[in-house]
């Protein structure tokens, strides 16, 4: 009996992740392979008529079940790129996603150009945002605030894959136990911000694989702006930015919350597909 080859067994797959209901089912069967084989993809095109050995073809099939029962690529992989760097990823947090870049290009233009400051990464998770950060200003310190002691041992590894240990940690802890409010030059998160009842409509690949205390953000997702509002209203030194990801419909409402709690200076920006994405405040004078 003739072995498969690359081709058969790409379209054999994209059959299955097809009926699975991905969008871009070739173009994930593809890239499954790549990873898979170690292949780049102009090399499986031209092996596509050559046989799978045996032990890649059962590899490539554990793969591709995992995806077909909608596990994201990126746990598949075990990695994720954000912001030009690569990121450990798994079920322990949410998977660093492209939107998020425009927070962090938000916080780094609020951020003072000089030496020695220190920011904090409210819910770090993954801490995408946190090393994003820091490898954009080498000059500047962070902490990684997280309440999930799970997800706080993957931003630890991720802080760590980076080389950043000397100047940056992960605490865990609630934002409302943590005692360094008065410490830090910038804050920066993306907190939970879905509705509750929105949940369950979400993609499987969400729904199923992120960790729900990520994701839920109360009855109008927006529970989290207001606990970190009063927070920085009350214990955020004069001038400190605070940098927020929303949910692309809350632009209007995280600004009342932040106005109401104090804070000065509000604006907000769009990701690349030109949703609303980002908000910020001052913490005023006085």
């Amino acid at each position: 009996m003739n072995r498969p080859t690359y081709t058969d067994l790409i379209v054999e797959a994209a059959g299955r992740l097809r009926n699975a209901g991905l969008e871009t089912p070739q173009r994930e069967a593809r890239h499954l392979m790549s990873l898979a084989s170690g292949l780049a993809m102009s090399d499986l095109i031209i092996r596509g008529h050559q046989a799978v050995p045996e032990s890649l073809s059962d590899a490539f099939g554990r793969m591709v079940a995992r995806r077909e029962a909608r596990e994201p690529f990126q746990h598949i992989a075990g990695s994720a790129s954000f912001f030009g760097l690569e990121f450990i990823s798994d079920a322990r947090a949410l998977v660093p996603r492209p939107d998020s870049e425009v927070v962090v290009e938000a916080a780094l233009r609020l951020l003072l150009d000089r030496p020695g400051l220190s920011i904090a990464d409210l819910g770090t998770g993954s801490g995408c945002l946190l090393v994003a950060m820091l490898s954009a200003r080498p000059d500047v310190t962070g902490v990684g605030i997280e309440a999930d002691a799970d997800a706080a041992s993957l931003g630890a590894e991720n802080i760590a894959r980076h080389g950043l240990e000397a100047r940056a940690s992960v605490m865990v802890s609630t934002w409302k136990d943590w005692q360094g409010w008065q410490d830090v030059d910038l804050i920066i998160s993306n907190p939970p911000y879905i509705c509750t009842d929105v949940i369950a409509t979400l993609d499987p690949e969400v729904r199923m694989h992120d960790p729900a205390a990520a994701l839920d953000g109360g009855k109008d997702g927006l529970d989290a702006y207001r606990e970190i509002a009063g927070l920085a209203r009350t214990f955020l030194k004069p001038g400190t930015p605070l940098v927020l990801e929303i949910g692309f419909d809350q632009n209007r409402a995280v600004r009342e919350i932040l106005l109401a709690a104090g804070l000065v200076g509000v604006g907000g920006g769009k990701d690349l597909g030109g949703n609303d994405r980002v908000v910020w405040a001052i913490q005023p004078d006085s």
